[in-house]
């Protein structure tokens, strides 16, 4: 029993050194019912931590103290919440938590000011916090298959957002704020109830070369009716060339034909 334990001791330490110094904690498929304690012991030093593919319900109140995390993936667990000083989180850019059970957000999200990616896919969530609007790194939002109705206004102050991810909702309109994302290259909304959308989408966002609207009331004439169209299709057909001109190897399921209704 203690040359057993003596060897458990071992490797456990020695599993610590390693994530210590390459900063890496990788635990997917590990069974995990809690959050590992270890991990939030080396504090400063992790930098990337993925806890995927396991069955964690709560994120501790302390994981505050993993102040130079860069990348935290959570996903495929039974996550419900996220804990208030998650904005304590300062240094992270990827914040990957699909396929949980988390029903809302904290406002302290929005202090997460260098985030670029934020996926929140395959959760149960029925709103956003107005302080999304913080994130002005943010690169991309993917808030698909949840039960969202609407997109708040505050989205429209997400700058730098290239791509919008929010299809398998019950979205009816989204906020006229949307037209200021002129970074916007990608909009995905298949799946929702949307019977129009702003007037000014196409001719404000400049850099939209992709809009997909599959499964929604709305029809391509009405698409087709609004300002910027005619650019906006410049921009599609333009990328859609270049990927064939670059040999781009893809299924039919995942070309890209810039709008799909």
């Amino acid at each position: 029993m203690g040359c057993c334990a003596s060897t458990e001791r071992s490797v456990t330490a020695s599993r610590a050194s390693r994530w210590r110094s390459t900063g890496i904690v990788a635990m997917r498929d590990c069974k995990l019912k809690v959050f590992p304690s270890e991990v939030i012991d080396l504090e400063r030093s992790v930098r990337t931590l993925d806890l995927s593919h396991n069955k964690i319900v709560d994120i501790p109140v302390d994981i505050n103290k993993l102040s130079n995390m860069q990348r935290l993936i959570l996903a495929d667990n039974l996550i419900e919440r996220l804990p208030q000083n998650i904005g304590k989180l300062q240094s992270i850019k990827n914040l990957i938590l699909d396929g949980n059970h988390i029903s809302s957000l904290p406002d302290e999200l929005g202090l997460l000011v260098r985030l670029e990616k934020l996926s929140l896919s395959r959760n149960l969530l029925s709103s956003l916090p107005e302080t999304i609007g913080s994130l002005r790194n943010l690169l991309l939002l993917d808030v698909s298959n949840n039960k969202l109705k609407v997109l708040p206004e505050s989205i429209g102050s997400c700058f730098s957002l290239e791509e919008l991810q929010a299809s398998g909702n019950s979205i009816e309109e989204l906020p006229s704020s949307i037209c200021n994302l002129i970074h916007l290259k990608s909009l995905c909304l298949n799946n929702n109830n949307l019977n129009q959308i702003p007037q000014n989408l196409l001719k404000e966002c400049k850099s939209l070369q992709n809009i997909s609207l599959h499964d929604n009331p709305i029809s391509m004439e009405q698409f087709q009716q609004l300002e910027g169209f005619e650019d906006f299709e410049s921009r599609r057909r333009k990328k859609f060339d270049k990927q064939l001109d670059s040999n781009v190897m893809i299924n039919s399921s995942g070309l890209d034909e810039g709008v799909d209704l």
